[in-house]
C-alpha cells in the first residue's frame, strides 16, 4: 500500500486536524479527547488514551514517534496530570520529538489538539473579501476606487505586493523567463564598490597631520609668491582607491540552474565599475571580462556563450584554479584583490589539488569569498569533496541563490 501524502499543517484548520483521528470534528469529540467529558471518559485511563491519540496525530503529520516514546509520554501525563498546559506541552516536546525541524509541526498540532474550540454547526460564517493587487510604477490610486470593490458585507481588504520584492527571495532555479527579465533590472541597480586600499599615489593634505609628509614642490611654488619665504607649508598623504574584484563563476552542468543568473550578476559588476575581472570555470578557465563589458545584457550573454566552449560541461575546479594562479592571480591580478568564487563545490578532479591552489590563492588575495547557491537548502552541509577541501582557505562562505543573497554579497565586497 502506498504511503499517504503528509498533509501541510500550516494549511489545515482546527477541525481538519481533529478529523485526522478518523471521527467528525465536533465539540463532543474534542471534549472526550482532552478528558473533559463526564462518566467513564474522565477516569484514570484518560491520560493514556490522550497520549495515544495525540501520538497518532503526530505520526499522520509525518513526525516519527516510537512506541516507547508514547509509553513514556503516557506515564508523564499520569504523573503530571493534564491541568497545566506548560507541563503537558514540555512533556510531549521532550519525549515525542526527535528532530528540531519538527518543532513547528508539533506546536501547531498541540494547540489544535489540546485547546481546540470547535465551532458548532449553527455558527454564522463571516465572509471577507480579499483583493490582491500588484504594485506597478505607473499605478496611481484614484479616489473612490475602493468603494467599487466592496463585497456583500461592505468590507474589502486590499493586499498589495511588489513583484520585485517577491523575486528578491525566490530561488534562481525556480525563475521563469519573464522573471529573469525582471531580475535583470534589479541586478543592474546593484552597486559594486570594493573596499578602499592605500595607493602609491599621494594626495594633498589640508592642515597638518600627526605624521606629515612634506610636499616640497607645492611648498616651493607657494614660496615664490612671498619672495622666497615658505610661510605656508604643504603636505601629502597616501591616496586610496577601490580594490580590484575578481569573479570566478562555475558554468558546469551541476550549476546549470544558477549559471545564467550568476553570469548576469558578473556582467552587472563588470559594467558597474572599472576594476572587475570575470572568469568562467568549467573543464577549463576562460576570461570573459571583455565579453561582459557590453552594456546590453543580452549581447553580453551571447558574447560570453560564444567565448566559453565548455558551458554546462564537466567541472575541474582544481585545474581551473591552478590555471588562474599561474597565468593571472599570483602574477598580480589577485594580489591585494577580493576574489569571489561562485560555485557549488562539485569537482571531478583531485580535491587535494583544489585545496593546495586555494591555499596558494588565499596567501596573495586580500579576501577570498565563496558563494554557493546550495548553501540555502535546509540541512546543507559542505560534504562535496571539492567544497570540503576549499572551505578551510575561504574567508567568507555565503549563499548565492537569490537576489537578496547577491545584495548581501555586494555589501560584503564594500566592507571587506
Amino acid at each position: 500500500m502506498a504511503d499517504r501524502p503528509t498533509p501541510d499543517i500550516t494549511r489545515l484548520s482546527t477541525n481538519e486536524v481533529l478529523e485526522l483521528l478518523g471521527a467528525p470534528a465536533t465539540r463532543k469529540r474534542a471534549d472526550v479527547l482532552v478528558g473533559r467529558g463526564a462518566g467513564p471518559e474522565s477516569d484514570e485511563s484518560g491520560p493514556v488514551r490522550i497520549a495515544v491519540a495525540f501520538s497518532v496525530i503526530l505520526r499522520k503529520l509525518g513526525i516519527a514517534v516510537p512506541v516507547g516514546s508514547v509509553t513514556t509520554f503516557a506515564e508523564a501525563l499520569c504523573t503530571l496530570g493534564i491541568d497545566r498546559r506548560e507541563s503537558v506541552y514540555w512533556a510531549g516536546r521532550a519525549v515525542l520529538l526527535r528532530r528540531p525541524e519538527d518543532q513547528d509541526l508539533y506546536d501547531r498540532a498541540f494547540n489544535a489538539f489540546w485547546f481546540a474550540v470547535v465551532a458548532s454547526s449553527d455558527t454564522e460564517t463571516v465572509t471577507q473579501n480579499i483583493t490582491v493587487e500588484l504594485d506597478d510604477d505607473d499605478d496611481t490610486d484614484e479616489p473612490g476606487d475602493d468603494d467599487d470593490d466592496d463585497g456583500p458585507d461592505g468590507e474589502t481588504i486590499s493586499v498589495r505586493f511588489s513583484a520585485t520584492e517577491t523575486l528578491r527571495h525566490k530561488d534562481f532555479a525556480e525563475y521563469t523567463p519573464e522573471e529573469f527579465l525582471e531580475a535583470r533590472t534589479a541586478m543592474s541597480a546593484l552597486r559594486f564598490v570594493g573596499s578602499p586600499r592605500r595607493s602609491r599615489r599621494r594626495q594633498p593634505v589640508v592642515g597638518k597631520r600627526s605624521t606629515p609628509h612634506p610636499d616640497l614642490r607645492r611648498t616651493v611654488r607657494g614660496a615664490l609668491r612671498t619672495d622666497g619665504l615658505a610661510i605656508q607649508r604643504s603636505f601629502t598623504e597616501p591616496s586610496t582607491k577601490p580594490r580590484r574584484i575578481v569573479l570566478i563563476c562555475d558554468v558546469s552542468g551541476s550549476m546549470e540552474a544558477y549559471a545564467r543568473a550568476l553570469v548576469r550578476f558578473c556582467q552587472a559588476a563588470v559594467v558597474g565599475r572599472g576594476r572587475v575581472e570575470a572568469f568562467a570555470l568549467g573543464t577549463r578557465l576562460t576570461r570573459i571580462t571583455r565579453e561582459l563589458s557590453s552594456r546590453d545584457p543580452d549581447q553580453a550573454m551571447r558574447n560570453a556563450a560564444k567565448r566559453v566552449m565548455d558551458w554546462s560541461g564537466g567541472t575541474r575546479l582544481g585545474e581551473g584554479m591552478r590555471a588562474f594562479n599561474d597565468q593571472w592571480g599570483v602574477r598580480g591580478m589577485a594580489r591585494g584583490a577580493i576574489v569571489v568564487i561562485l560555485s557549488d563545490g562539485w569537482d571531478r578532479g583531485s580535491p587535494e589539488l583544489l585545496g593546495a591552489q586555494m591555499e596558494r590563492l588565499h596567501r596573495v588575495s586580500h579576501r577570498l569569498v565563496w558563494v554557493n547557491p546550495l548553501k540555502a537548502a535546509p540541512g546543507y552541509a559542505p560534504l562535496a569533496r571539492g567544497m570540503a577541501a576549499a572551505l578551510p582557505h575561504v574567508d567568507t562562505f555565503i549563499e548565492g541563490h537569490s537576489l537578496a543573497s547577491l545584495e548581501s554579497l555586494a555589501k560584503i565586497l564594500a566592507e571587506s
